[in-house]
């Protein structure tokens, strides 16, 4: 007898239960086999292999979205430590005359980067408490301002660098904590 939702039941009527396939166990726990080829990929062993090799010297330009300045900057790595698949970046950034140091992740698995300017005073349209965020490691990199009114910009870099000495570094400003 079919049920349907709709059906007046009392509360002392029965309903028939109709199983039709055995419940076998030994069914239950049969492992799975996939044809074909697997790739392998080791994120953690990619992080260790990027830390080797990554260039340590970027440089490119940073272009404000407010008022569409183009700004030089220079990245240099001086520290990149694996840590599982995330990798530690520590360093220095110079974004025009303003020098300051750096620090932040690039996760081997999904190249995301973030990069966090640590001073109090940097250039206009780029400041305290934003961040440089990348989808493809060190290119397509955008500053995330703190603000909402600030409308951010764009941070081009190669790791192809001409060594340009035309100007000295300026003195590093002091480190800001993060909290």
């Amino acid at each position: 007898m079919p049920i349907l939702l709709a059906m007046d039941l009392s509360i002392d009527s029965e309903v028939p239960f109709e199983l039709t396939m055995p419940l076998d166990s030994s069914q239950l726990a049969v492992p799975l086999v996939v044809e074909g080829s697997v790739q392998r990929f080791d994120p953690v062993a990619r992080a260790v292999d990027l830390a080797e090799t990554m260039p340590r010297q970027w440089c490119g330009t940073y272009k404000s979205f407010g008022d569409g300045s183009n700004v030089d900057v220079n990245l240099n790595l001086a520290k990149l430590t694996p840590i599982g698949q995330i990798i530690d970046l520590r360093g220095e950034m110079r974004l025009g005359s303003v020098t300051t140091p750096v620090q932040g992740n690039l996760n081997a698995k999904s190249d995301q980067l973030e990069l966090l300017p640590l001073s109090d005073q940097l250039i206009p349209g780029v400041e305290p408490g934003g961040f440089f965020i990348g989808l493809q490691e060190f290119t397509m990199v955008g500053w995330q301002a703190p603000r909402l009114t600030n409308t951010g910009g764009m941070l081009d870099l190669n790791s192809s660098c001409s060594v340009q000495a035309s100007e000295p570094l300026s003195e590093p400003l002091p480190i800001r904590g993060l909290w």
